[in-house]
């Protein structure tokens, strides 16, 4: 291409292109091409774009970064109010529900349903004119909502441009589409171990982390969270018209809009019931979250007739699962101290089985949220843990106090060092502000140890508590410090169990760059950002010696990562443990800038998904593996999944995988791989 006529039509091209293939991807789950081709696709426009900036456009797939921060979220006005919906809690409620509107419409009349799955996440309102997108609100009180529309843009499910292929109803000239936001689980977990890695607060469940995630004021945030959408109906509508509630979401999907393909058409209220029971029992084996299951008459005349009431429709009910709570007694509050001097109040619980297992022990987050449900040690709570995620206290069972109740104040010292604790501008945590401070240091140790850092077999949290304790552990440097003599006389310590200690510690001297960036710790630095970090500059000291500016240029790098990392950098103590570690035999594997650190053909350009608990890492740590080695790891089993690593209690996943004959590799089998012994 030598004209900017002709670089400009390629890129005109490569956008139409992507837009389709996302299309094929996020509305009809059936891709044509493969992720390397696609990438390809999307590096080539994103290449040209960076040489012609000129000719990009706003509503390009590259744009899906981020936009200018907002002050405040403007209103957002919904045309059609977006209602709520009656509840039903068992299944006489939704009988009798039938029973009203066979009243209205007659006893006799054929009355058929749309069961949808009811997702837990947030409702939005996405406007579109002429097929392109404007304007986007959360519900609000539904009349009016906050204007989210730079995040909800982020979505890369979401299209900016309705898809019309010309040989269907094209897209009318406004369309108030409305869906639910939402958060896959194992996005939601591995969201929340970044967040503790860098001693931030934990959302509570997949909808808050979707709700807080969708509510940013820096949309760069909301682009780096992975969000997805799932859309059931519309409330303005200019230029189309639809006879039942299953053909308007099978022309939202033509439309390129994604639609929950687990929606059912059912002939009667018994087939919906049925639909129902049936995902109840899949409802913990299902990636994402959901409450229950949305029946709506199907035909749009007749919900039209039924009308609503002042607050939800007539012609349609949300039949709830049962909660997966439970009540318990708090018997203490304790504080905890992170690695990074954060104090954590923690409710110690009557042991209490809820969602198949024993809870004794549920995060309180911080003392405003203590404040905020007024829990007071002695209280009876609810206590929820939904599927994988941590226990939540809910609130307190008020009603019965006896007046013994103790309530929490965050103590002014750490009960860890005794050291001064403040709670900084800005903040919603307390901190221990002693550097020296033993949990402190035990956590950094801790962390640094771990799986996914310097993998030291044998470095457990007691045998780090014990070297700290007896002062043979003030910082990470000092564990290369450490001979076999200085573990013999210690308590279970034998000249075996120390030499081999001693060993495994010897053994971490040539980690990664990814594996030692992260294990430093660094604030929002987890270890899919330390890969990043990792490939982009491929050595310690480009990254030493990176302003926030260039860390800012790399995709999935935000203000505070950037910040942060320069920060660490920047900090005397920091530059001289780093170089303390150095000194210490440390070597660190370089990669090449701009490249992946490490990639075979084993893994180049596989899509690999993970299921079940893996025994020698976390499922985090094992696709940061796979990632580095140039595979992309997803995490719904589809026709386009390469293979399937399956731990223990694999679930629904290593059934579907089965089915559709993609491999399933046991843990040992992965591992064998990972090692190139195939």
């Amino acid at each position: 291409m030598t004209t900017k006529e002709e670089i400009s039509a390629r890129m005109d091209f490569l956008r139409k292109e992507i837009r389709f293939h996302n299309y094929r991807y996020y509305a009809l789950d059936a891709p044509l091409i493969g992720d390397l081709e696609y990438d390809a696709l999307l590096r080539e426009l994103m290449d040209l774009e960076k040489a012609n900036p000129d000719l990009v456009t706003a509503d390009s797939p590259t744009q899906r970064v981020g936009f200018p921060p907002l002050e405040k979220f403007e209103p957002f006005r919904h045309e059609i109010p977006m209602l709520s919906l009656e509840n039903a809690m068992n299944e006489g409620e939704v009988i009798e529900f039938e029973r009203r509107v066979r009243r209205v419409l007659g006893e006799h009349a054929e009355i058929d349903y749309v069961a949808e799955p009811k997702m837990d996440g947030l409702a939005v309102e996405i406007l579109y004119e002429n097929g392109f997108l404007v304007g986007a609100g959360t519900r609000g009180d539904g009349l009016v909502g906050e204007d989210v529309t730079p995040n909800v843009k982020t979505i890369r499910g979401i299209p900016w441009n309705l898809h019309f292929s010309g040989e269907r109803l094209p897209p009318p000239s406004r369309l108030a589409a409305r869906g639910e936001v939402f958060m896959d689980r194992d996005e939601f977990e591995s969201l929340n171990a970044s967040r503790q890695d860098a001693d931030e607060p934990l959302f509570s469940n997949p909808r808050n982390a979707a709700a807080g995630s969708l509510r940013q004021l820096d949309s760069s945030i909301t682009a780096s969270r992975p969000l997805k959408a799932y859309f059931y109906g519309v409330g303005l509508i200019d230029g189309a018209d639809f006879s039942t509630q299953w053909e308007l979401l099978q022309q939202l999907r033509e439309w390129g809009l994604p639609v929950n393909p687990l929606s059912r058409k059912c002939r009667t209220i018994q087939e919906a019931l049925s639909h129902f029971n049936h995902l109840a029992s899949r409802r913990d084996s299902l990636p994402y979250d959901i409450d229950g299951v949305v029946i709506k008459v199907n035909r749009i005349d007749w919900q039209r007739h039924l009308g609503e009431k002042s607050r939800s429709p007539r012609w349609a009910v949300a039949y709830k699962f049962s909660p997966q709570e439970a009540q318990s007694r708090v018997l203490d509050i304790i504080v905890q101290v992170g690695r990074t001097g954060a104090l954590t109040p923690v409710a110690v619980l009557e042991p209490v089985p809820v969602g198949g297992v024993t809870v004794q022990r549920a995060t309180l987050h911080n003392e405003d949220e203590v404040r905020r449900k007024d829990i007071r040690v002695g209280d009876q709570v609810k206590v929820r843990r939904a599927g994988d995620v941590i226990p939540e206290v809910i609130e307190a069972v008020t009603g019965v106090r006896t007046g013994s109740e103790r309530v929490f104040s965050m103590p002014a010292n750490c009960p860890s060092c005794g050291g001064e604790v403040v709670r900084l501008p800005n903040e919603s945590v307390h901190r221990c502000l002693n550097r020296s401070c033993p949990a402190q240091i035990k956590g950094a140790i801790w962390h640094f140890a771990g799986r996914g850092a310097m993998n030291i077999d044998g470095l457990g949290k007691k045998i780090i508590s014990l070297l700290v304790d007896k002062e043979l552990l003030k910082s990470v440097a000092d564990l290369y410090r450490l001979k076999k003599e200085d573990l013999e006389n210690l308590p279970g310590f034998a000249e075996k169990s120390a030499e081999n200690l001693i060993a495994a510690i010897a053994g971490s001297r040539n980690p990664s760059l990814s594996d030692f960036l992260y294990a430093l710790g660094i604030y929002h630095v987890g270890s899919h950002v330390a890969e990043l970090l990792a490939c982009h500059f491929g050595s310690l000291d480009a990254i030493r010696k990176a302003t926030e500016d260039e860390l800012k240029q790399i995709p999935g790098v935000g203000e505070k990562v950037a910040f942060s990392v320069r920060s660490y950098f920047s900090h005397p103590a920091n530059r001289e443990l780093v170089e303390n570690l150095i000194k210490s035999g440390i070597h660190i594997e370089t990669s090449r800038p701009g490249r992946l650190e490490t990639v075979d053909d084993t893994w180049n350009g596989k899509t690999v998904v993970f299921t079940g608990t893996l025994a020698s890492m976390t499922r985090q740590e094992a696709g940061a593996k796979v990632t580095a080695r140039g595979a992309r790891v997803t995490e719904s089993v589809s026709s386009r999944t390469d293979m399937v690593i399956a731990g223990k209690d694999p679930g629904s996943k290593r059934d579907k995988a089965v089915k559709l004959g993609v491999p399933v590799l046991t843990e040992e089998e992965f591992l064998n791989r990972l090692k190139g012994n195939v």
